[in-house]
């Protein structure tokens, strides 16, 4: 039996009950509550421990897009690509990573939320989203050494300083206590101004070796100050904006996290049993719930192979905090695998691209649009050329 934390209701029985009595289910199910189970999971609401409510339990994850204008005020491309995803029935629907401050700015057209001349914009959008039943938030951002002196004018920074042997690198000077103090208050103002805009929460993006991946890692923190050293100190920035967020935002906002669980990529010497621990602190920080963004979420651990990472970073977590799933997530079986391993939320990336109304099309049997597509098919999904333009920097998403 799937797990779950409500009772499924008569009004979704009824709403599923032709689905029960198709030949495929009566073949599937050995008794009526299981298939209507079965059919329904992603279709509950959540509730999160703020009292937001998630009308299902598909998010669209944030995706980099370059569609807002270069002052980081909100573009029109960058408000239909997320309303058309409100408008296909995503339940969450959470915005790209925004900017807390210019120093931490990392792509051309990326949406800022540093400053009050971005509330109409972000008003506007929150709107936008809402309107259609979704859940819209803002994923926090500061890029550290992945943000670029090109847009920002100033020489990128992040917990120590290292090189890399590749083309593009900027080497980062080391963050003062100023520099730390400074970017947790942006965090937090960040925060406030999008509920005043009108969101229903914020992501703390904390994944994918951005500013907070940097502080996490071992690799790239070798401090020796109270920002440093152990698990406990690397993890206190991610903890004090945590905090920080939680303090200067109402207790009906939603504040999470998303987070690299292990090693990999730019998520440079992420150790597992560490990282379960800093999502159980964030935890009893306040977070209404944590973001695993793992890539592909039919993988075991790198640490430990015979373990799968969803039912860990489960555990480690308090009940009334949600887990949301990230990670290849195409089929409404790999939906439905995630949620039976543990998750409460699973989130697409490029799953999305393909597939506006993924949310309102997905049951058992459910054939997905694949990538990749051409100029003219992903126009016809919502796709900008500017989106486009992003999109040919990945291999496999345009085909020419």
């Amino acid at each position: 039996m799937l797990r779950t934390t409500t009772h499924l209701t008569c009004e979704l029985d009824s709403a599923l009950g032709a689905a029960w009595r198709s030949a495929g289910a009566l073949k599937k199910f050995t008794c009526r509550a299981e298939a209507l189970q079965y059919f329904a999971m992603l279709q509950v609401p959540l509730t999160l421990r703020s009292g937001v409510v998630l009308p299902n339990r598909v998010a669209l994850a944030a995706m980099t897009n370059g569609q807002s204008q270069a002052d980081g005020l909100l573009g029109d491309d960058e408000l239909s690509w997320l309303e058309s995803r409100a408008i296909g029935g995503f339940g969450l629907v959470t915005t790209c990573a925004a900017y807390v401050a210019r120093d931490g700015k990392a792509w051309d057209g990326e949406l800022g939320v540093d400053r009050d001349e971005c509330l109409p914009g972000l008003t506007r959008l929150a709107s936008a989203i809402s309107k259609h039943g979704s859940v819209g938030m803002v994923q926090l951002f500061h890029g550290g050494v992945r943000a670029t002196q090109r847009l920002s004018g100033e020489q990128v920074w992040s917990a120590s300083t290292w090189q890399e042997d590749h083309e593009d690198f900027e080497t980062p000077r080391v963050a003062t206590e100023a520099d730390i103090l400074r970017t947790i208050e942006n965090f937090a103002a960040a925060a406030e101004r999008c509920e005043k805009a009108g969101f229903q929460g914020v992501e703390l993006h904390g994944a994918h070796g951005y500013l907070i991946t940097q502080f996490l890692s071992p690799v790239t923190n070798t401090r020796t100050d109270d920002w440093g050293g152990d698990n406990a100190g690397r993890a206190r920035f991610a903890r004090e904006i945590m905090r920080a967020v939680k303090q200067r935002t109402s207790k009906k906002f939603s504040v999470g996290i998303r987070l690299s669980i292990e090693h990999g990529g730019h998520a440079k010497g992420l150790d597992l049993d560490e990282n379960l621990q800093v999502a159980s602190w964030l935890a009893e920080d306040g977070a209404d719930f944590i973001h695993a963004s793992l890539w592909r979420s039919e993988n075991m651990t790198r640490k430990r192979p015979s373990e799968h990472p969803i039912p860990l970073v489960r555990a480690a977590l308090p009940k009334d905090v949600a887990l949301i799933v990230a990670g290849n997530i195409w089929t409404y079986e790999d939906a439905q695998l995630a949620i039976e391993r543990g998750a409460d939320v699973v989130a697409l990336a490029r799953p999305a691209i393909p597939n506006p109304e993924w949310p309102k099309l997905a049951k058992p049997g459910f054939v997905p649009n694949t990538l990749p597509k051409s100029p003219a098919e992903l126009a016809a999904v919502g796709i900008s050329p500017t989106f486009l333009g992003y999109l040919r920097s990945f291999k496999n998403i345009v085909a020419e």
